[in-house]
Parts: C-alpha cells; sequence; structure tokens
C-alpha cells in the first residue's frame, strides 16, 4: 500500500497546491473559473479526441467492462435512493438534503481519475477512461437532474433542456467525434494529433489545480450526519460495489483497477452549481465534496491496494 501512496502522492500534492494558490491570493479567484472552463472546455476534449483516433479497440474486452460500468450505475442509484426513507424517518433529513446526498455518493471526478490513473498505469488506461467518462457522465448527469428536480422546490429543467445539457457536454462530444474518426479509418494529418497531444497535456496538472482551488476549509468545518451518509456512500459503498459489479463479470486485471479508481475518486466540484441553481442544499455538498477529496488521499490507495491483493487487479 505504501508504494501506491507514493505513486499518488503527485497528484494530491498538486491539489494542496492549487489550495494554497487560492487560499493565498497569488492567483485571483476569478480566474479560477476560467481554469476550470479551460480544461471542461479545451484541454480535456482536445485529450480526448486524440485518445480515441489513436485507441486500439480490439485488444479491449469492452464487453463485461460496459456492463460492469452499467450495472455499478444501476446498483448506486438503487442504494442511493434507498437512503431516502431511512434519512428521513431517523436523521429527519430535509428533501434538499437529500438531494445532496444523492448526489455525493453517486457522482464522481472523472479529472481525477483519469489523472490517477495515468499515473499509476500509463497511457493504455486512456481509453478505457474514456469509455467510462463517456458512460457514467451521461448517465450520472441524467440521474442526478431528475433526483433534484424531485426532491428540491428550485428550479426544474424540462426534459429538453436535461437532454440539451448532456449532449452539448464537451467531453462526450469529443468521445464521439474521436471515436467516429477511429471506426471511419480516416487518416488525420499527425501535426493535427501533435496539435491535440500539446493540448490535453496541460488538461491533466491544471485539472488538479482547480480541484485544489475549488476546496472549502471553512465548509467542512460544518460537519453534519448527511456528511457521514455522503462519506460512507461515495467512499467505501461506491468501490464495495464496483468490485462486486466487475467480479461478477470476470473483469480483472488493469480494466478491475480503472474501474476501482473510477469508484473510489471523490464526487465533483462542479455539481455544486447545479445544486445551488436547482434548490438543492449547495452548503452541504461544498462541505461533502471537500472532506471527501482530504479523505481520499487516504482512502485511495488503501482501496486500490485491497483491489490489488485480494480481488486481481493489476
Amino acid at each position: 500500500m505504501i508504494i501506491v501512496f507514493g505513486s499518488l502522492f503527485p497528484v494530491f500534492a498538486i491539489i494542496l497546491i492549487g489550495f494554497g494558490l487560492r487560499k493565498s491570493g497569488l492567483i485571483p479567484a476569478d480566474n479560477w473559473k476560467v481554469a476550470e472552463n479551460l480544461c471542461f472546455w479545451l484541454l480535456f476534449p482536445a485529450l480526448m479526441v486524440k485518445t480515441l483516433i489513436q485507441a486500439d479497440f480490439s485488444t479491449i474486452q469492452s464487453g463485461p467492462f460496459t456492463y460492469t460500468i452499467l450495472l455499478f450505475l444501476l446498483v448506486m442509484g438503487v442504494i442511493g435512493l434507498s437512503f431516502w426513507p431511512i434519512l428521513k424517518t431517523i436523521l429527519k433529513t430535509r428533501p434538499e438534503q437529500f438531494s445532496t446526498v444523492y448526489q455525493t455518493t453517486t457522482r464522481w471526478n472523472g479529472f481525477v481519475a483519469l489523472v490517477i490513473a495515468l499515473k499509476l498505469f500509463g497511457d493504455e488506461t486512456l481509453t478505457l477512461m474514456a469509455i467510462t467518462l463517456a458512460l457514467m457522465t451521461i448517465i450520472i448527469q441524467i440521474s442526478n437532474i431528475f433526483v433534484l428536480a424531485t426532491f428540491t422546490s428550485g428550479n426544474r429543467p424540462s426534459l429538453r433542456n436535461i437532454f440539451k445539457t448532456v449532449a452539448t457536454n464537451p467531453i462526450i462530444l469529443s468521445i464521439i467525434l474521436g471515436a467516429l474518426i477511429n471506426v471511419s479509418g480516416i487518416n488525420v494529418w499527425p501535426p493535427i494529433v501533435d496539435m491535440l497531444d500539446l493540448i490535453g497535456r496541460g488538461a491533466l496538472g491544471l485539472s488538479l489545480l482547480t480541484v485544489g482551488a475549488g476546496l472549502s476549509l471553512a465548509a467542512a468545518l460544518r460537519p453534519s450526519k448527511e456528511l457521514i451518509v455522503g462519506l460512507i456512500g461515495k467512499l467505501a459503498i461506491s468501490p464495495a460495489v464496483m468490485i462486486g459489479c466487475a467480479l461478477l463479470f470476470g473483469v480483472s486485471g488493469l480494466q478491475l483497477s480503472v474501474l476501482v479508481i473510477c469508484a473510489a475518486v471523490p464526487t465533483s466540484m462542479n455539481g455544486y452549481l447545479i445544486t445551488k441553481v436547482m434548490g438543492g442544499d449547495a452548503e452541504l455538498y461544498a462541505t461533502t465534496s471537500t472532506v471527501q477529496t482530504v479523505l481520499s488521499f487516504f482512502t485511495i490507495p488503501l482501496i486500490v491496494w485491497i483491489a490489488q491483493v485480494y480481488f486481481g487487479a493489476l
């Protein structure tokens, strides 16, 4: 486990540097939003397009891998919804609080997962991560918006707006574009591929810095019982469910490692805005995402080590 933690230390160190830069005021707060948008709209899409253009899908048993992701999302959705009667009865949780518990249990930070997978296993994980990003981004985005719309009294988007949001997601569009180019057999001019590669390299470090800049120490000092549920759901139940689903479909080795990382990373910070707009408990979201990120410094190495030693991960 010490070896795994040592390998992941640079990832977590960059997150802490981002937090320190924001707290120091050296980089103005508004600039961090620009950095987030740059990663979301340009850097990661460029990385995905370049990766899928060069991907060799014949080397991947995508069936069991894909089935594992779909079953995992279904099971986690059911578990998330099953929390509601328990929390309502025992903890007197309000609907808007539950919507946040559900989100922080089911959402994931795909950017952090990608960086960790690359750090541990290299570029051969990129195609697997592209498949995972495509499936999980679409399904989680839709399910979370529906839960927010059901359990809050804020702005409720129409079905048209929900699907428009998903259909215009640059990560999804870049994955589709890269896959289509790959399947069509189009030979992309090498300088264009090199350009996409250079742009995409900037995504990894910058995304980790923005994750650190988004941490809220003040929010983390306001714990609640709902926070504990979000921590257990995301950092313990989620990876356990993923391992169970993977074993059911016979997934092991590198594919299992990638799936475990994706399930073990903390929730994404970008869910805060949609929570606030739609009337969820945004403060609880900020608190939970911050504490999850801090604790994941220790839980991710432990979970990856457990998967390697006991369940056949690479």
